[in-house]
């Protein structure tokens, strides 16, 4: 099973059209355009009842006490935490994918509530659900694809792990609110084949 993207290459930078926060000479960061990169699945195993997609930061700093701080960094030695920037499951087990821009263009103050996907597909919310809260502009169930936007005064750059796996049920066993972790648990025992592509980004100008 094979995981491609027409967007970037496999261990490439994500463009800046695909992210959520851009680079800014004043403000540090500016809101980018926020497409989902074009995605490619192929060879998928014959048995497979159905396959799910994510999306995962794996690079978010543990600590956000110099989050964006001016005259401070967040260190490359700080412990990281998993992220969730897109989860999709119920997608048909043949091979497809998603053209870019198809499922996100643009960012939705409160989050995208019905996102385009592939037929019959069901996308869940990501971790800018959690993130935005408290915002009263901008918080609410974020579903679907939100891009990069990693710390600007991050010193290592962050890894986009997309994920897609091939599933022995047709139906995953997740609520109409579900998040990457739900999935996550509910794949469990049930993957039959399994592949990644990797992108990298940074808001950080001495980093990328």
């Amino acid at each position: 099973m094979k995981l491609t993207s027409k967007t970037f290459n496999h261990n490439g930078w994500i463009p800046e059209r695909c992210a959520f926060g851009i680079k800014d000479e004043a403000t540090h960061m500016a809101l980018g355009q926020n497409k989902n990169p074009q995605l490619t699945w192929l060879n998928i195993p014959n048995e497979a009842q159905s396959l799910v997609l994510i999306c995962i930061d794996t690079d978010v700093p543990s600590s956000l006490e110099n989050f964006n701080k001016e005259g401070k960094t967040v260190s490359a030695n700080l412990p990281r935490v998993d992220f969730m920037h897109w989860v999709m499951v119920d997608i048909p087990p043949k091979d497809g994918g998603v053209n870019e821009a198809e499922c996100s263009d643009g960012i939705t103050p409160k989050g995208k509530q019905n996102p385009n996907g592939p037929e019959g597909s069901r996308q869940g919310i990501n971790d800018y659900t959690n993130f935005m809260a408290g915002d009263p502009e901008m918080e609410g169930n974020y579903f679907g694809y939100e891009g990069p936007c990693p710390p600007w005064n991050d010193e290592i750059s962050h890894h986009y792990r997309f994920k897609l796996f091939a599933c022995d049920f047709s139906v995953c066993s997740v609520e109409a609110i579900f998040n990457g972790n739900d999935v996550l648990q509910a794949i469990e025992g049930h993957v039959i084949a399994e592949t990644e592509l990797t992108g990298l980004y940074s808001l950080n100008p001495d980093v990328g």
